[in-house]
């Protein structure tokens, strides 16, 4: 409870965890109450999950109905937890075209996929939504097998490739890519007065350059295959975890970074930057993904 992925991370969380020990039992009533909250969370009681804006791990950012990454937190458990048909459902749910217009007809349900781009949207609802792409959020989808092994090679290629076009124009300083873009501003429609003061372009959940997701975009280029480029990429986010803000240390695992400088933002000493520095490590390291190639089916 509390927030829109609080309940996902944990069930996935537990379920890891049981893999990690064999406690195969571990915290299991908990589970059953937290599998029976979200089956409550979606609109249409049909797998996908809706929330309310900034009530993610994105406190400024406006995500509103069926948002990417927790609906990728949720597919992830299901398939952990061998609730495969309802995780098939929601991979189609997923896969349909978000609505463009404004009309949305009763035969017809939104989805995340996108024409002509390899990407899911960020989020979706009825004729609204934000095409704009989701590092975190496309990342899951890829690892977690949500997407398929074209699609996510064609995404990391898209990636890279925009991220050098923002390099090319001097709006992105670093090798890893922002977890927004393009960034929101603040003559687009979506753009929002508080932004200029906490959220601006750039900065924070609005193109900012997060070590954690970071951590999960090298996992998933590891999931597409492409090594090499993992490797660059993992060399490029232990250049960045160094860097800190105040503290006079070795690593300084900074939350976030400004995309136009790189310079460190956030608080020093972010165990989720930590956390995922050590698994895209070992992903790279051993060319898996531990946990989620079996979610993957691999």
């Amino acid at each position: 409870l509390g927030s829109s992925d609080t309940t996902p991370l944990f069930i996935l969380g537990t379920g890891l965890f049981r893999k990690a020990t064999g406690e195969t039992d571990f915290l299991e009533e908990a589970v059953k109450k937290a599998m029976t909250w979200m089956d409550y969370q979606s609109p249409t009681d049909n797998v996908i999950v809706g929330q309310l804006p900034t009530s993610d791990w994105r406190d400024e950012q406006w995500v509103l109905g069926y948002g990417l990454y927790v609906n990728t937190i949720v597919h992830s458990y299901l398939r952990l937890f061998g609730q495969h048909e309802k995780a098939a459902r929601l991979e189609g749910e997923m896969d349909k075209f978000t609505i463009i217009g404004g009309v949305k007809h009763r035969h017809v349900h939104e989805g995340l996929a996108l024409r002509h781009k390899p990407y899911y949207a960020t989020w979706s609802y009825k004729v609204l939504g934000d095409e704009r792409f989701d590092l975190l959020g496309n990342s899951l989808a890829i690892f977690s097998g949500i997407a398929s092994p074209s699609r996510a090679r064609k995404m990391v290629s898209w990636i890279e490739n925009e991220s050098q076009a923002l390099r090319d124009r001097g709006h992105l300083a670093l090798d890893l890519p922002p977890v927004l873009l393009p960034f929101i501003r603040p003559q687009d429609p979506d753009w929002r007065v508080r932004y200029e003061q906490f959220n601006r372009p750039g900065e924070y959940h609005n193109g900012g350059i997060w070590p954690c997701v970071c951590g999960f975009y090298v996992a998933a280029v590891v999931a597409a295959g492409k090594f090499r480029l993992a490797e660059e990429k993992l060399a490029a986010l232990t250049e960045l975890v160094r860097r800190a803000r105040v503290a006079n240390v070795e690593y300084g695992f900074n939350e976030w970074f400004r995309a136009q400088d790189g310079t460190p933002r956030g608080e020093d000493w972010q165990t989720w930057s930590a956390a995922m520095y050590l698994y895209a490590a070992t992903c790279v390291e051993e060319r898996r993904t531990p946990f989620f190639d079996e979610i993957r089916g691999r």
